[in-house]
């Protein structure tokens, strides 16, 4: 009927700038390639640094019904979305929760911090406001008030190993939230950094082969670090690894 799924690669914005490449700015030479008569909506996509399932519809009703759907299945408790993801680790339990507040926290200049906040929504940023350099960063036991005051929000995700080998496992990740690098986030709190992920992955130490938690602001970001190993089996130079995309892959969308 009215709906179209797509399979996006990594690095592809949904939006972007007057004349930047990004997903809305592709719709419309879609549109014509397909003979549709009316124009596409994004229902539901993946962040930029993601791949995987991007669903569109060419009736503004469904789009609305369906992204209200995706809002209250959130409220009810459900999952219906469903990503993998590889990561360098494997998790100590074979399923869980990786429940924790987390909030934006400027890198520099702590005096901008209110003025880049307010630049756009929480759930919605980028990651970053105009002039500003932010950071998602955890809180694990955050207070009622800075909840009350939305500085803080309260992030959960279900997590499955579906394989591992080589010190690297495959995981399933069922985000009950949405918020900006979450899964990231929740990943580096497993110790289990994903692979790729060149923003989160110095927070995850290691100290005679056993991996431990380092805060953002002791580990800044750099292109993530493999070991010789895997580097090897991977076939990648060291120029090449600072380009090797984020795999997290949203793999599966439950519709009404």
């Amino acid at each position: 009927g009215a709906l179209l799924a797509l399979n996006k690669p990594p690095g592809l914005p949904v939006l972007g700038r007057p004349g930047d490449l990004s997903l809305d700015a592709l719709l419309p030479a879609l549109r014509r390639r397909l003979g549709l008569a009316a124009e596409l909506h994004v229902v539901k996509a993946p962040a930029r640094e993601y791949s995987g399932l991007v669903l569109l519809s060419s009736c503004y009703h469904t789009t609305k019904k369906l992204q209200q759907f995706f809002t209250n299945a959130r409220w009810r408790g459900q999952y219906p979305a469903t990503y993998c993801a590889i990561t360098v680790g494997v998790p100590e339990k074979v399923e869980g929760e990786i429940c924790t507040g987390l909030r934006w926290q400027q890198q520099e200049d702590r005096a901008m911090v209110r003025g880049c906040r307010q630049a756009g929504d929480l759930e919605d940023t980028p990651g970053s406001a105009e002039g500003c350099a932010l950071q998602v960063v955890p809180v694990p036991a955050p207070g009622r008030r800075s909840l009350a005051r939305k500085d803080v929000k309260s992030t959960l995700t279900r997590y499955r190993v579906l394989s591992a080998v080589g010190g690297c496992a495959l995981l399933q990740l069922q985000p009950r939230t949405a918020f900006p690098e979450q899964l990231q986030v929740h990943l580096t709190l497993l110790l289990c950094q994903a692979l790729g992920d060149h923003k989160h992955s110095s927070q995850v130490g290691r100290v005679l082969g056993v991996p431990f938690f380092l805060t953002p602001e002791t580990a800044p970001s750099r292109t993530q670090v493999l070991d010789e190993e895997l580097q090897s089996r991977l076939g990648l130079s060291s120029q090449q690894l600072q380009h090797l995309p984020l795999h997290i892959h949203l793999q599966e969308l439950v519709l009404p």
